[in-house]
């Protein structure tokens, strides 16, 4: 498996966007302790995923292992875009892994390659092979973009 110096998620959940950035040496810290997230659509119990697993975020403290990380209404995937593009342009010289929900990934992946940044390699979210340490991150950014979604919906 290819290391990287730093792995970005971007993911959708309804009208919420987001995104983090982790350290490759902070991901490996990080997977042991997110061993319990798993896919919001495949579950089958919801609420009481949500209820544990804002637990375990809250406990593990979760979000310091991220480098950075934000949620945005979806309006602001410009935003989000220019954020993550700022980062890769002040990491030039770093190998970048980028994972991007499915429906967004051309558009996103033609900004990349416009920005003409050679080492960073981008993916669709579906191209993830299950169990590997970037699937198992990327969930970490869809549980929260779901935990906000249903907390705006007043769940």
């Amino acid at each position: 498996m290819k290391e990287f110096d730093y792995y970005i998620f971007i993911d959708y959940s309804e009208n919420l966007i987001g995104y983090s950035i982790i350290e490759k040496v902070k991901l490996k810290e990080l997977i042991p302790k997110i061993s319990k997230f798993d896919h919001y659509k495949e579950l089958k119990n919801k609420s009481t995923y949500i209820h544990s697993i804002k637990k375990i975020i809250e406990k593990e403290k979760i979000l310091s292992y991220f480098l950075r990380h934000k949620i945005n209404s979806r309006r602001d995937n410009m935003g989000i875009y220019l954020s993550v593009l700022e980062f890769l342009k002040k990491h030039l010289n770093c190998i970048i892994f980028i994972s991007v929900d499915n429906h967004e990934f051309p558009k996103f992946k033609k900004l990349v390659y416009i920005s003409d940044i050679s080492k960073t390699i981008v993916k669709r979210e579906s191209e993830l092979v299950k169990g590997t340490p970037e699937y198992k991150a990327s969930l970490v950014l869809d549980t929260l973009l779901n935990i906000e979604r249903l907390k705006i919906q007043g769940k």
